[in-house]
């Protein structure tokens, strides 16, 4: 993971912890990977890694958390009445296949459903977190059926939808079956063919 050079020692070295964590976990996955792994890849003591991250968990947790928030750096895209429907959607859905092309992502995520860390509970927090983003996708169609474009009376059904159609492709095989992330060429078939099929349906006519 790409991060700015911390100016500070302890930056540096939580800098350093979080980097070859990420690196382990995607390694070895999370019950082979230690604290003392972590901190021997880090270059540190095992004490200041527990001094940065209390227990293996939490700084999964953290590798995660910075992820998502990567994530949401990029910009919603806003409804505009005055730009066709098709492209503005168009524009949406490869947004998201573009957050969704992130081998780091797909890695962690996928080491967390394998490890289901530490529960059940822990795992659909990170499943929702996964889901926040979308909400854009469900202000954007809530704003177009307001305009008259889109015939829809449930925003969030019909985001749903189109999440499912994208998911379908370039997350779910990714993290159960190891399928590689999709080419540029499988990106683009998804993002028309899924944008063609949902205005097909809800397009106002």
């Amino acid at each position: 993971m790409n991060r700015p050079a911390p100016a500070r020692l302890t930056d540096r070295k939580r800098a350093a912890i979080l980097d070859a964590a990420e690196a382990e976990f995607r390694q070895a996955g999370y019950e082979a990977t230690s604290m003392d792994r972590i901190a021997a890849s880090a270059g540190v003591s095992k004490r200041t890694v527990y001094n940065h991250f209390p227990s293996k968990e939490v700084l999964f947790a953290q590798i995660l958390q910075q992820l998502f928030e990567r994530s949401r750096e990029s910009p919603e895209l806003a409804y505009r009445a005055d730009r066709p429907l098709r492209q503005q959607l168009l524009d949406l859905v490869q947004q998201k296949l573009q957050l969704l092309h992130d081998e780091a992502f797909i890695d962690l995520v996928r080491v967390a459903v394998a490890a289901v860390i530490p529960s059940p509970e822990r795992a659909q927090q990170i499943f929702k977190r996964v889901g926040d983003k979308e909400e854009g996708l469900t202000v954007w169609i809530r704003a177009a059926a307001a305009d008259g474009r889109l015939k829809t009376d449930d925003p969030q059904f019909a985001s749903m939808l189109l999440q499912g159609m994208i998911k379908g492709f370039a997350f779910w095989p990714q993290i159960t079956l190891g399928h590689p992330i999709l080419s540029a060429d499988e990106r683009e078939r998804v993002a028309h063919t899924a944008t063609d099929m949902f205005l097909a349906h809800f397009a106002a006519r």
